[in-house]
């Protein structure tokens, strides 16, 4: 029995042991590149990595997807270090996770499928400007703006700048070289793309600086002891700013919507066990629970390494664990090589992910309604900062619900002669009431009026209030008092509208 079990799990950990060597190889340089841009020591990102992979990796939920440091947070990140400093930072993920735990028990975790993929889109796309908009910078050697509209506003002004300047060039080449290589990437031999496109651009652009003698900044390195900071009490203490508490709930919605949508699309690339959001939502927690303790960059299920994971074969969760461990090995022994990464070419690879989160195509298939929320949430991500431009987007969603689910139609019968027959069928609520209204008002004065509510799924205390009102204002004319039906069929004299 134990033979054959043993048997039977063997094709698994083959396959999961290959898929977890392409998944770290993916993990590293965006490890790596979303810490840089983050404004966090290198080692972080990798610290986050193996958080993701030893700690969330081990969890129930989805099986499949892999976590770790995201690029959709990187703009958010970045403003909070700016402003709190980095010992807050570790505090924020803490207060994050430990939110997204408690959102798990209570169960919490399918409801945020109910977000409006409108605003996740136009959350992203944001992210994604901001965040092409500043590596912009590091690629021309040059500092980057700190508010999201001035990084793209000061572009015409840094490409100009660049033009007269060597080593500026010398660097925008490097970082575009590193876009071109992932951008053919895929189009080169099955045997070429063993080895994943980010890490091979990587690469190839570290050979080139001693190869050419290009002088390009370079990754610092403190070490991953010297890196792992656990946030002090003192920095709990700033929880009674409203701008951190603000930035926590921000951390905690993007995190989790980000990390349960990529679970569905992550269902969607294999036939295995679906995900359990609820367990997923908790398991994201405890990850990002274990990060703040550590001081570290906030983690997120990846879309990019998940996908990588289930394309190289993986079966269970073997492989995000042991892509864990690889990165554990790397930050222990390795630790030196990061070093001699340049950052433009890390720029290079944040700038081709951040252009993907832009969803061009997504975009033209949106109803007009749901096109105009995705570029509203986006314009306030990139013009006032993320928390903002988020919840304009929640906000501008629940408005279109809530007036998609007001339809009301108004059906008048006018005979000549006689009584008139008006009919309201569907959702009579307060955003409705103009058009109510004004189809009420413009029956004949003179002429008795039959209202039919039968038709009404819903009737708010407004549209009540305001039918009572008109009927009152009709009857005072000298007509017969307005006749109204309810649900039950019967005929009510006015002021007493059906409910």
């Amino acid at each position: 029995m134990t033979g054959q079990g043993h048997i039977s799990r063997a094709p698994h950990l083959r396959r999961d042991f290959a898929a977890s060597l392409v998944v770290f190889l993916v993990a590293l340089p965006l490890c790596v590149g979303v810490a840089v841009a983050s404004g966090v020591p290198a080692e972080l990102g990798l610290v986050t990595g193996i958080v993701g992979g030893l700690v969330t990796g081990v969890l129930r939920g989805s099986s499949l997807q892999v976590s770790g440091p995201a690029a959709g947070l990187t703009v958010l990140v970045f403003e909070a270090v700016k402003e709190f400093g980095l010992p807050v930072l570790g505090a924020i993920v803490l207060a994050t996770g430990l939110l997204q735990m408690v959102m798990g028990v209570l169960r919490l975790g399918r409801y945020f499928r109910a977000i409006s993929l409108a605003v996740v889109e136009g959350m992203l796309a944001g992210i994604g400007l901001v965040l092409v908009a500043g590596q912009l910078y590091p690629a021309m050697a040059a500092k980057a703006p700190d508010a999201g509209l001035d990084k793209m506003l000061g572009l015409p002004r840094g490409l100009a700048g660049a033009v007269g300047d060597g080593r500026a060039l010398a660097s925008l080449a490097l970082c575009a070289g590193t876009i071109a290589v992932m951008v053919g990437w895929k189009h080169l031999p099955s045997k070429v793309r063993t080895v994943p496109g980010p890490l091979a651009a990587v690469g190839l652009a570290t050979l080139a600086v001693p190869v050419f003698g290009i002088r390009v900044a370079m990754v610092e390195v403190q070490g991953l002891l010297g890196a792992v900071q656990p946030p002090p009490l003192s920095a709990f203490a700033e929880f009674a700013d409203v701008a951190v508490l603000g930035t926590i709930v921000a951390f905690t919605l993007i995190a989790s919507a980000e990390s349960l949508f990529s679970a569905a699309a992550v269902d969607r690339l294999h036939d295995g066990p679906r995900t359990e959001y609820d367990r997923e939502l908790t398991a994201q927690g405890v990850g990002n629970t274990v990060c703040g303790l550590l001081g570290a960059l906030p983690l997120t299920a990846v879309i990019v390494r998940s996908a990588a994971n289930v394309q190289a074969g993986a079966r269970t969760k073997a492989s995000r664990v042991m892509h864990g461990v690889w990165l554990l090995l790397f930050a222990a022994l390795l630790p030196g090589a990061l070093a001699h990464i340049p950052l433009p070419s890390l720029a290079g690879v944040l700038i081709y992910s951040g252009a993907k989160l832009v969803p061009v195509k997504a975009l033209a298939g949106l109803w007009r309604g749901e096109a105009l929320i995705l570029t509203v949430t986006a314009v306030s991500i990139v013009a006032v900062g993320m928390f903002e431009g988020v919840l304009t987007g929640l906000a501008l969603a629940i408005v279109k619900t809530a007036w998609e689910a007001s339809h009301i139609k108004v059906t008048v019968m006018d005979k000549g002669a006689g009584p008139v027959d008006a009919c309201l069928s569907g959702n009579a609520t307060f955003l409705r009431l103009p058009k109510i209204l004004d189809s009420l008002e413009a029956l004949p004065k003179d002429r008795p009026v039959r209202l039919d509510l039968s038709g009404l799924l819903h009737l708010d205390h407004a549209c009540r209030t305001a039918l009572e009102s008109w009927a009152e204002r009709h009857s005072a004319d000298g007509t017969e008092p307005v006749r109204l039906t309810s649900g039950a069929g019967s005929a009510q004299p006015a002021g007493t509208p059906a409910g």
